[in-house]
């Protein structure tokens, strides 16, 4: 019999009491940074300096981390994009159906993020682009923050021009040398319920990428605007109306401090499939699957798949009234302050199944294990998309063939029945 393991030591540089109850509550022990640790809750830049080359730090087989190192690939908002568009690239070289363009030279599947540029880099593309579309409006957003930091909308050349242009040498110059933007083309038509906007927010689980391994959390929830939406365009500068960012709407007049404007996703589906029927129900949320597993399909090539690390990533989706789930972005440390009881339960439940995941049974981590954790373990996570299983039965067959064929190993659908079998978010 085994004697009595030694208990996890861990580390946080982030002071969530969400966290450090769920440390405590496994009896694990608390030590200091420069001590031996077995796992780190870290946050984005520390994760920066352990893996940097000036530290030189070599963790052993017995530490964990929270963060991919160079998580940044998916996370940042520019590199996010430039890797989805680089991956369609790759699939239309090796002529996958997925890569399939319609008359116009749109992507028929992989249409799941909204025309983006970065600037200042895409300055003179961005042009060509709005010229086309003269009426449309577009989201300028810092690559760098988060929280609705620095974001504004612009639907005239002119307001970008008057913020960058430097009249003499009519070069782009933006407000500091290294402040880089993204422009977006906004998502004008969102899908709204009482009147207002929403996204969702949906948690993701990466224990490996090469093999890729996700889970889906099944308790995301809609984040609502405060405010009534409107296109109209003296509201542009109104940003009650179009971010759904908690950090922005706890100051709006109308925010509910019970329910801080949240639904479950439960909820979201129980509502939609009483007011556009069941079927293009399942198949927003599993074109929503879809979309999760190939962008991070489309990061897995240059992803530092470092086995000490797995990684809880936000999702942030917005639906438009055609009900087509659109990538907005990806965040690689979702908030863990609780704004409201609920929330906290949430988060904490959330941390819960999280570590029963990337600690096995609570105890002394081995970053060599395979990554498969008992379907027991899993609580209220799911396993999204395995790519070992699903190549070792053929269900990548169902990757390749369109989306809305569910990508999760058990989600494949009854061959004969053409109907989806739902297996996720009961």
């Amino acid at each position: 019999f085994r004697i009595m393991a030694g208990k996890v030591k861990w580390v946080t540089d982030i002071e969530k009491s969400v966290l450090i109850n769920n440390f405590e509550k496994r009896g694990w022990i608390q030590v200091a940074e420069n001590e031996d640790w077995n796992f780190y809750w870290m946050s984005v830049q520390t994760i920066r300096n352990v893996f940097s080359v000036e530290s030189g730090y070599r963790l052993s087989d017995d530490q964990i981390v929270n963060h991919f190192p160079n998580h940044y690939e998916l996370t940042r908002k520019d590199l996010m994009v430039k890797n989805i568009k680089r991956y369609r690239k790759e699939l239309e070289k090796e002529g996958s159906p997925l890569a399939e363009k319609d008359e116009n030279g749109k992507y028929i599947y992989l249409d799941f993020v909204p025309v983006t540029f970065m600037l200042p880099a895409d300055y003179n593309l961005f042009v060509e682009e709005f010229r086309k579309n003269p009426s449309s409006t577009w989201i300028m957003k810092p690559c760098g923050k988060a929280q609705g930091k620095g974001i504004f909308l612009i639907n005239k050349l002119s307001q970008i021009k008057k913020w960058s242009r430097d009249s003499k040498t009519s070069s782009f110059v933006s407000q500091s040398s290294k402040e880089a933007y993204v422009i977006s083309l906004y998502i004008n038509n969102p899908l709204l319920i009482g009147g207002k906007k929403f996204d969702l927010r949906l948690y993701v689980l990466v224990s490996t990428y090469r093999p890729l391994r996700c889970y889906m959390y099944k308790l995301g929830f809609c984040r609502f605007c405060t405010v009534k939406y409107t296109p109209s365009t003296s509201e542009l500068d109104n940003m009650f109306v179009h971010l759904t960012n908690v950090a922005i709407q706890k100051h709006g007049d109308d925010y509910n401090p019970i329910h801080g404007g949240k639904w479950t996703v439960s909820n979201l589906r129980l509502y939609l499939e009483s007011t556009r029927g069941k079927e293009v129900t399942n198949k927003l949320f599993d074109e929503i699957h879809w979309i999760i597993v190939q962008s991070l399909k489309a990061v897995a090539p240059v992803m530092n798949n470092d086995k000490h690390c797995f990684e809880c990533y936000g999702y942030d989706i917005i639906i438009d009234d055609r009900l087509k789930p659109w990538l907005i972005e990806v965040n690689a440390s979702p908030s863990l302050t609780s704004s409201t009881a609920n929330d906290r339960i949430l988060k904490y439940n959330l941390i819960n199944d999280t570590l029963n995941i990337a600690v096995p049974n609570g105890e002394i981590p081995d970053c060599k294990w395979n990554k498969s954790p008992p379907k027991e373990v899993l609580g209220n996570y799911e396993v999204l998309y395995d790519e070992e299983m699903a190549q070792s039965d053929g269900t990548d067959r169902d990757l390749r063939s369109r989306p809305g064929q569910s990508t999760t190993v058990k989600g494949s659908r009854a061959r004969d029945s053409g109907k989806p079998v739902l297996t996720t978010w009961k």
